[in-house]
């Protein structure tokens, strides 16, 4: 009796256990969808980014490369010595080729007076003027050009008594003790001018000889004459006579014209050759550069060349940073701001931005240093064409950098202190120019309206009506 209540009381457990399992079974199920709503993403909360107090700057970064500044070009205007010579004063017909004896020496510092190069064994001397070197100076020539170097020979101590622009003896003697200075003889009357002006001088004297003579007939032939004519007394004899000395006194007033103008030719012949005759400077015996002290920045020949072309390049010895940037921020910019320069090594100076667009000067020497420009050498009518920049570095910096690259900073404005500031992507502006952010309030999202300032650094300063933004405030930057 008693093992049958048992029995029954575990057949009842198994079958509770049995319907718990396919309870249990079937609450673990899941039709197709409910499976995809349980895998669902979350509804997306706005992206927020704190409001901040702090100051800010905004400034124009670019890239730059670091130079000598007022690249230019040197190039030899003539022959130096005669250009029938290649030594200066060697016989006529020898046209030696020229050479170049010693070459000029990059990174030399050229002064004014100083020897930059020789030419078959002549110098090639630098002096200061804006009027280029152009022909052979000397006797009878007059210019801008003859000033300029009067001015400059009086510069060295070397006075020639004035400077009217004509070349003239004074001059002359200034340049023979200009040369004497560096060791050098001036250009003197070549063996073929010393000639030329033998053969005009004695040409003088033939026709002032002839003229002499025809000034002075007189002669004992025509005495006798004039006793054989009157020992024949008579009137025909008389008429024949007075007939004949007609004659000839037209023949010798013919004789006479014509020996004064010989004689007058020659001395003009004489005149002219004598106006130029005396000490010259060749035309590639003087270089004349506008700025000097210079630096010879690259130098294009080297002993046994020909000096043809352009013989080197000189700078000043000022460096400047050469940049460019977009129009649009060219237009935030002006003669005179701060510039920080810092160079890859990390030498850091401040410079001074003292050129932008058309006022940045060409480079003159024909290399590939200029900075891009729009082809009208400003923006073009383009704001974001590049537009050229130049700042300047005090002296003795960066020089060891110079045709290297530089990062520029210039700061073009700053707030006034600390500032509330937002992501510029938080700040929204509506069709009629009203300024906004959302803020989030807990659960919700609210709009403030702001009034934007200064933009710098992906951040904008913005200024709320009473006390509804303050720092720490999350504000809307996307989903």
């Amino acid at each position: 009796m008693s093992s049958r209540p048992r029995q029954l009381g575990i057949v009842v457990a198994g079958v509770a256990l049995v319907g718990s399992g396919g309870w249990f079974a079937g609450s673990q199920m899941q039709s197709p969808a409910d499976a995809a709503a349980a895998h669902r993403p979350p509804q997306a909360q706005p992206v927020t980014v704190a409001v901040e107090r702090r100051p800010l700057t905004a400034s124009v970064i670019t890239q730059g490369s670091v130079e000598y500044a007022s690249p230019r070009r040197v190039t030899l205007a003539g022959p130096v010595g005669p250009p029938d010579s290649g030594s200066g004063d060697s016989g006529a017909g020898d046209a030696a080729v020229q050479r170049v004896t010693k070459a000029p020496v990059a990174g030399a510092r050229v002064k004014e007076g100083d020897v930059l190069m020789q030419v078959s064994g002549r110098p090639v001397l630098v002096l200061r003027g804006s009027v280029p070197m152009y022909r052979t100076l000397g006797p009878g020539a007059s210019g801008d050009d003859v000033e300029q170097l009067e001015r400059a020979l009086g510069r060295l101590g070397f006075d020639p008594g004035g400077s009217d622009g004509t070349y003239g003896q004074g001059d002359a003697a200034a340049v023979s003790r200009w040369y004497g200075s560096k060791g050098f003889r001036a250009q003197e009357p070549s063996f073929a001018d010393r000639q030329q002006l033998g053969t005009l001088e004695a040409a003088v004297t033939t026709a002032r000889q002839a003229l002499l003579a025809a000034q002075n007939p007189g002669g004992a032939e025509e005495s006798g004459g004039g006793a054989g004519a009157s020992a024949g007394a008579g009137a025909g004899a008389g008429a024949g006579a007075g007939a004949g000395a007609g004659a000839g006194g037209e023949a010798e007033r013919l004789r006479l014209r014509a020996a004064q103008q010989q004689s007058d030719t020659a001395d003009a012949a004489l005149s002219a050759f004598r106006a130029g005759y005396g000490t010259k400077v060749p035309a590639g015996e003087i270089v004349f550069l506008p700025d000097l002290p210079a630096r010879l920045d690259k130098v294009s020949v080297k002993t046994g060349d020909t000096p043809s072309g352009p013989v080197g390049t000189v700078t000043s010895s000022e460096v400047v940073v050469q940049a460019v940037v977009p129009g649009s921020d060219a237009t935030l910019l002006r003669a005179g701001m701060t510039a920080r320069v810092e160079t890859p090594d990390g030498e850091e100076v401040e410079g001074r931005l003292v050129a932008l667009g058309d006022d940045v000067p060409k480079n003159d020497a024909g290399d590939d240093k200029d900075a891009p420009v729009a082809p009208d050498g400003g923006s073009g009518g383009d704001a974001s064409a590049p537009v050229p920049i130049r700042i300047s570095v005090p002296s003795g910096k960066l020089t060891e950098n110079a045709d290297g690259s530089a990062k520029v900073t210039i700061e073009v404005g700053a707030s006034d202190g600390d500032v509330l500031t937002v992501p510029i992507a938080a700040l929204h502006t509506s069709a009629d120019g009203q300024a906004t952010v959302r803020v989030r309030r807990g659960t919700t999202v609210v709009r403030v309206s702001v009034e934007a300032g200064l933009s710098a650094e992906g951040r904008v300063e913005v200024t709320p009506s009473g006390d509804t933004l303050k720092a720490g405030d999350p504000v809307v930057v996307g989903r």
